[in-house]
């Protein structure tokens, strides 16, 4: 398949180390594919579904202790602490590579090594990158052909370069003490040890695509970040491309798959996903930032999607996708979670396999991490830009957050540096379900804390350095909150697809359409040029929307000047200098 020399010396050292009783590349054809899926049938690794209701899908269900991302034993491994920081787990490389060796040595006995080729980014395009994935989980292989262009299409745009990432998973006796991912920056290499979930184990998505791509991005003058990308199609046809990045939680991927309201339907309105989760970010030719989505499917989270959250979501579910820890319903061998109906199954088998009376028990079928892997051409608003090797040009950043109270609805910043300050800063709140205390503000800047691969001091830098870069050209930059609430925790807005309303005045500011109301922090809609048509909201409860307390500010600097603290000295002066002058504005 290659005559790569720099990977086929790689390969010879991984079977010597990991011993497999044979060795299958990836070649990326259906033909390959679908043995693959029937060899998973005949080992239990996957279940075959009801193939008239759901055709070409199947279940997975991973060991109880192994399904969700392993943030505390994920680590950078750089020569220096510095360059990891202080919001990443770090360890020595040598320490790392030893770890690593020891768990994997011998560990493919009586395994097949397969041999993932892979390419993160249309093929072609200036943005991609190319990583080979080593694996004994077929299920990992299965879900690598949707999540990534694989095969020999990517070898041959590999060619005879070095200028790949090096990835090993190991299954190992799926160890929960023993289970690690490494990220190797400076070595341009990914470990994956004991886990067989797809978050920890699909080296080619966080692990490449964010923590490996941040760095390299910093190095190479792009970016990538942990954003949606979406296009506005106007009533006129134009289309304007806006990246957003959220905490979990915050509806991301039902923003990224956004059906408009039947008025703005009407008016000829339109929305097209090309991406739910990453944007890998380049100035191009004109100037302008241009964005691709570096993946070919969606990993979605199944619990809470539903024909009410998010129909377009489901559509991309009902064929050739890969369910992880769902509720297999017996009577009719398909797949249920908690959030899809009100009408659960009562003859069925949970995401452990037992037994499971959704009528009658009080236990969740599904794992509250349950997913599932679809091909992103399932998606019926899925952008024909999708695989454009040029990606598609962004004229606005969007960061948001759950709070309850302090940020109003939506606000544009001043600038490109404050638009930073207000990533930087990015928080959401904490709800009773989740920790007990209703409220606690935790801080995720950029949505990028647990998947930036260097310094995030340094991360900051880089995106002040971008502005620069680009200069008048930069896209505008907003935060929203779709989540503010009355003094009785009801929310104010209805969000999902009335989300577009806000769309609708964040691309009017974009191209200078209307006004706004300058407050101490960001320039805010006059409640005017918020279309409520058809909403049952009152003149009031927009004016709450979008009301600044500076009370509750002054209390949020005192927050986010505790946060700050973690980054020292080495926080960029330009982000110091913005909080300064957000106090100033409170005060006067």
């Amino acid at each position: 398949m290659t005559n790569n020399i720099y990977l086929l010396k790689w390969i010879r050292e991984m079977e010597e180390l990991v011993t497999p009783e044979k060795v299958i590349w990836i070649n990326g054809s259906e033909i390959q594919l679908e043995n693959l899926r029937q060899t998973a049938c005949r080992s239990g690794d996957l279940v075959k579904l009801n193939q008239e209701k759901l055709p070409g899908c199947y279940l997975h269900r991973t060991n109880p202790n192994d399904a969700a991302r392993v943030e505390s034993s994920t680590f950078i491994c750089t020569k220096s602490k510095e360059e990891a920081g202080p919001t990443n787990n770090w360890m020595q490389p040598k320490e790392a590579y030893k770890i690593s060796y020891d768990l994997a040595k011998g560990s493919y006995k009586g395994k097949v090594m397969y041999v993932i080729p892979y390419m993160m980014g249309p093929v072609g395009s200036r943005f991609s990158k190319i990583g080979v994935e080593i694996t004994d989980s077929v299920t990992v292989v299965l879900n690598m052909a949707i999540m990534t262009r694989t095969g020999q299409k990517v070898l041959d745009a590999l060619g005879d370069s070095n200028d790949w990432v090096r990835g090993l998973h190991c299954s190992c006796n799926l160890d929960p003490e023993k289970r690690y991912v490494f990220h190797f920056p400076e070595d341009n290499t990914i470990i994956s040890l004991n886990s067989n979930y797809e978050g920890n184990a699909l080296l080619g998505k966080k692990c490449l695509a964010l923590r490996l791509a941040s760095y390299k991005g910093e190095k190479e003058n792009w970016m990538a970040e942990h954003m949606l990308i979406l296009g506005v199609q106007k009533p006129d046809g134009e289309i304007i491309y806006i990246c957003a990045a959220f905490p979990s939680a915050c509806g991301k991927t039902n923003l990224a798959m956004l059906i408009p309201p039947e008025m703005y339907k009407e008016k000829g309105y339109k929305v097209w996903c090309v991406g739910d989760d990453i944007a890998w970010l380049r100035k191009g030719k004109d100037g302008r930032l241009w964005a691709v989505n570096p993946e070919n499917g969606f990993f979605g989270v199944a619990s809470g999607t539903s024909e009410k959250s998010n129909p377009n979501a489901m559509q991309v579910t009902k064929k050739n996708t890969i369910f992880t820890n769902v509720v297999q319903n017996l009577d009719d061998n398909t797949v249920w979670w908690e959030g899809m109906d009100k009408n659960p199954p009562s003859h069925a088998l949970d995401w452990k396999a037992n037994p499971w009376d959704g009528k009658t028990s009080k236990q969740n079928g599904a794992h509250p991490n349950s997913r599932f892997t679809s091909p992103a051409k399932n998606c019926p608003s899925l952008s024909e830009k999708f695989d454009d090797p040029d990606g598609v040009p962004i004229s606005a950043i969007i960061f948001g957050g759950r709070r309850a109270q302090t940020t109003p609805l939506v606000y544009e910043s001043f600038d490109w540096n404050h638009g930073v300050f207000v990533g930087s800063v990015m928080s959401s709140e904490t709800t009773a379900a989740a920790t007990g205390k209703i409220g606690i503000v935790r801080h995720d800047p950029m949505a990028m804390l647990p998947f930036c691969g260097y310094n995030m001091s340094k991360y900051f830098q880089h995106w002040l350095d971008m502005g620069k870069f680009i200069g008048n050209k930069a896209p505008k930059i907003f935060n929203v909150n779709w989540f503010r609430t009355d003094d009785n925790g009801n929310f104010l807005w209805p969000g999902f697809s009335d989300n577009l309303r806000v769309l609708e005045w964040i691309i009017n500011r974009c191209e200078d359409k209307t006004s706004a109301n300058k407050t101490p922090i960001g320039y805010v809609p006059f409640a005017s040029d918020i279309n409520i048509q058809g909403l049952d909201i009152s003149n009031s409860q927009l004016d709450s929307l979008l009301t600044v307390d500076n009370d509750l500010w002054k209390k949020e600097v005192q927050n986010i000047e505790s946060f700050y603290e973690k980054f020292g000295d080495e926080l960029p002066a330009e982000l110091k200098n913005e909080l300064s002058k957000l106090k100033e504005r409170l005060q006067y």
